[in-house]
């Protein structure tokens, strides 16, 4: 049982064959590129760089480019340059669609490699990123590239001798900035619909998580896909991701990230020319469980799933727990007792239950919020701890908090981390009034026996995804993306494609 969403379910390749001794060997020959990739090409940006450290050992990876000002102008420069050129926007859908199908080919047979660079840049469990993350991202490629020859332009009833068209048209350059969680799945969530609708896109992926992206660059070009087409600049957020945020030649900005920096994004559309900005951001995701669940036990490694899958680091995990009083007790042991299948270890063994926090300061953020907790006289059921595993102190073990107050932080705010909130509820309303009460609304989960109920609740319950029996469902079929603090924007699904281009009115008279 995958315990998660149909994404995760669906796309995956099936259990990984290769052992802890072969990851580790593949791991030990990857390249890892550090400058920007610009019209096709690694080039040379200033002198300002920052460190890649794997989270998982301490050791440093590589010193990367921080393309800052001059790297996100030269990137602008040559998206725009490619776009005006008409080599890729003008080219036609059917152009479009050899190139983006034969660049997920390339994903594909690379996945191994891209896997690999993602464990090592932040620390997931390198089997998740190959059997799950990589099959999806590729299936998100051809999927938009398959898309975009069945996607119309309208012709309007206008008067006797009129002809009035609706085009759907390319924007033209689309800046888009990723987190760390999902490297490969993130870039393929925000490039694969802006390129399929003709776009150029200027990527920068998180500081902490860089190399899957520019290989993927390096790929798109190898695809045949034009130069200048993906382009991607490496840096801090307050240097590379606010130059690309304030450049005045960026059509449309697409972020996933956090609430806080997503409303830097807003400011800098205000202070610059008022580009589109597209934000999916945090979550504080509740999971409701009732009485008439008609699997408790399955519910409860459901609850595991939505809590620990990627060491918690999902913006729409299912991070507080909402249970039933009558269930309450039966329900907690159940979920405590799954923390066994989830204890952190290497990220490139198979075996490990999760893998290490992407950095020192995460887990640090990760911890204040377990200690906050504690003091705020939440009943600890499982782990707690921080784990030192050779070099490095990245390591959290999966915790379960009881009888958590829903006007707590660790109620509240956005951990990231493997860290659940537990808290019983006596009646319906009041399940369905902490369920809302919350500044996000990204996601939320019910566990119900009853058709009525669920029916009921999955109007009540304010989110963009409402899961019923399961947790954290989504597919490329359907739209992803919250409301409140969590954003507005949409990605995967047709609608995604709505981001990326612009509705033209062409009226004729003749």
């Amino acid at each position: 049982m995958c315990g998660g969403s149909y994404l995760r379910c669906s796309a995956k390749k099936g259990p990984s064959v290769r052992t802890h001794q072969d990851w580790t060997e593949l791991a030990a020959k990857a390249t890892l590129h550090t400058r920007p990739f610009i019209g096709g090409l690694f080039v040379e940006s200033g002198d300002a760089a920052f460190e890649n450290r794997n989270p998982a050992t301490g050791g440093l990876l590589s010193e990367v480019a921080d393309a800052g000002q001059e790297g996100v102008d030269a990137a602008v420069r040559a998206a725009r340059s490619t776009y005006d050129a008409g080599v890729w926007s003008q080219a036609g859908v059917a152009f479009r669609r050899e190139r983006l199908l034969r660049f997920a080919d390339l994903l594909d047979e690379h996945s191994a490699e891209l896997a690999v660079l993602d464990s090592l840049d932040m620390g997931k469990r390198v089997v998740d990123a190959y059997d799950l993350d990589l099959p999806f991202s590729v299936s998100l490629f051809r999927y938009y590239a398959e898309a975009i020859d069945k996607i119309n332009d309208e012709v309007a009833p206008t008067p006797p001798g009129t002809l009035g068209l609706i085009r759907r048209v390319p924007l033209g350059v689309v800046g888009a900035v990723i987190p760390w969680n999902y490297p490969v799945d993130m870039l393929a969530w925000k490039v694969a619909p802006a390129m399929a609708a003709g776009n150029c896109v200027v990527l920068k992926p998180a500081e902490q998580s860089p190399s899957s992206a520019l290989r993927m660059a390096e790929l798109a070009v190898e695809a045949g896909i034009p130069e200048g087409v993906l382009n991607v600049v490496p840096g801090l957020g307050e240097t590379t991701g606010r130059a690309l945020g304030l450049h005045p030649d960026v059509d449309v900005l697409a972020f996933t990230g956090s609430t806080e920096v997503g409303r830097l994004f807003l400011q800098y559309a205000g202070q610059s020319n008022l580009k589109q900005v597209w934000l999916e951001c945090g979550g504080k995701s509740p999971h409701l469980v009732f009485a008439d669940a008609e699997d408790l036990a399955a519910t409860a490694r459901q609850t595991a799933f939505g809590i620990w899958f990627n060491q918690g680091a999902v913006c729409s995990a299912h991070s507080r727990v909402l249970v039933e009083r009558s269930v309450h007790e039966e329900f907690v042991s159940l979920v405590a007792a799954e923390a066994a299948a989830y204890q952190p270890g290497d990220p490139l063994d198979p075996a490990a239950g999760m893998g290490a926090i992407v950095s020192r300061e995460q887990t640090d953020q990760v911890m204040q919020f377990v200690d906050g907790a504690r003091a705020a006289g939440a009943r600890l059921l499982t782990g707690g701890e921080r784990l030192t595993r050779g070099d490095s102190d990245c390591y959290v073990q999966p915790t379960v908090f009881d009888d958590v107050d829903p006007t707590s932080a660790l109620a509240r705010e956005e951990v990231f981390g493997p860290v659940l909130a537990v808290t019983p509820f006596d009646s319906e309303e009041e399940a369905v009034r902490l369920a809302n009460d919350s500044a996000y609304g990204l996601a939320a989960s019910i566990a119900t026996g009853s058709l009525s109920r669920a029916h009921r609740l999955t109007e009540q319950v304010h989110a963009g995804t409402v899961t019923v029996n399961g947790v954290d469902a989504f597919s490329a079929w359907t739209p992803f993306g919250g409301f409140k603090g969590s954003g507005f924007g949409r990605d995967l699904s047709l609608h995604a494609l709505d981001k990326y281009v612009g509705l033209k009115t062409v009226w004729i008279n003749h």
